[in-house]
């Protein structure tokens, strides 16, 4: 499988690419990533080093993949946090590209905006552009408790709350819905839920709550929740295995107090879950 990946980098932790890049190639992916910002690390320890790129960037990178002759072998592209509307603009680009290319690529859709107790932590204009343009071009999203409010217009308290705002997004044209940090009436104060829904039925993952709150879990899970959906046709065992794979990289995270995700020790988790979450058809 080749996938294209679309998103800021870091060099020292794992956020954006840096957290997404690996585990796909540990499951055997040729990931092709084009990075829109090069920062020496992420944001969350308010300060940094580094550089936005222009969003011709992302074109020129494009540019130059599609002249290697390869884009007719691109399964899909997958895109996280944006940083600005031009380069979101450019994203769905290079998504039209790949799909002239190759009409069974299909296109992933973290749609970063915010989170519960933080709200919106992009700069103006970014959640519009998710919701107006980003989402309807995806096939996949990948939307927090937080963004499938916004997104869907729809205030999300009980688990019945959860599904009807999937079917609002549904309609606007995205297939399959993986909601992340979901926490409704129905969850117990110990336990985090994970909700995929899809063609093949709507199923829920719940896991022991951990004492984390790391960056790049997210872009992860992300990442690994497109694979298996893209390999398997399955939203159930997606949901199942991304659940899976990214507890155990947090359970040791948590075990070793460590403020980056510990993404290359743990890294049989991708490959083998110690612990295996099923699905729960809802």
């Amino acid at each position: 499988m080749n996938l294209l990946s679309i998103q800021s980098h870091v060099a020292y932790g794992h956020v954006g690419n840096a957290s997404a890049v690996f585990p796909l190639q540990r499951l055997g992916v040729e990931v092709w990533a084009i990075n829109t910002v090069q920062f020496s690390n992420h944001t969350g320890y308010g300060a940094w080093r580094g550089q936005v790129f222009e969003a011709s960037v992302v074109g020129e990178l494009v540019e130059g993949i599609a002249e290697r002759g390869v884009l007719p072998r691109c399964d899909g592209v997958l895109s996280g946090y944006m940083g600005s509307a031009d380069i979101g603009a450019a994203i769905l680009d290079a998504v039209a590209r790949v799909k002239g290319a190759n009409a069974n690529a299909t296109y992933c859709c973290d749609p970063v905006i915010g989170d519960v107790g933080r709200g919106i932590f992009v700069r103006p204009g970014i959640p519009e552009f998710m919701r107006e343009r980003a989402v309807p071009a995806a096939e996949v999203i990948t939307p927090n408790q937080f963004e499938l409010e916004l997104l869907s217009g729809h205030a999300v308290a009980t688990l019945q709350d959860a599904i009807a705002a999937c079917d609002a997004l549904h309609r606007q044209g995205p297939k399959v819905i993986l909601v992340t940090s979901l926490h409704v009436a129905e969850t117990p104060p110990d336990r985090i839920d994970l909700l995929a829904s899809g063609p093949d039925g709507r199923f829920l993952v719940r896991t022991p709550r951990l004492d984390v709150s790391l960056n790049g879990a997210g872009d992860a899970i992300a990442a690994l929740f497109f694979f298996h959906v893209t390999r398997t046709g399955s939203t159930a065992q997606a949901l199942s295995l991304a659940a899976s794979s990214i507890y155990g990289v947090l359970e040791r995270t948590e075990k070793a107090q460590s403020r980056e995700l510990l993404l290359v020790e743990a890294q049989e988790e991708f490959v083998r879950p110690s612990r295996l979450f099923s699905a729960s058809a809802i």
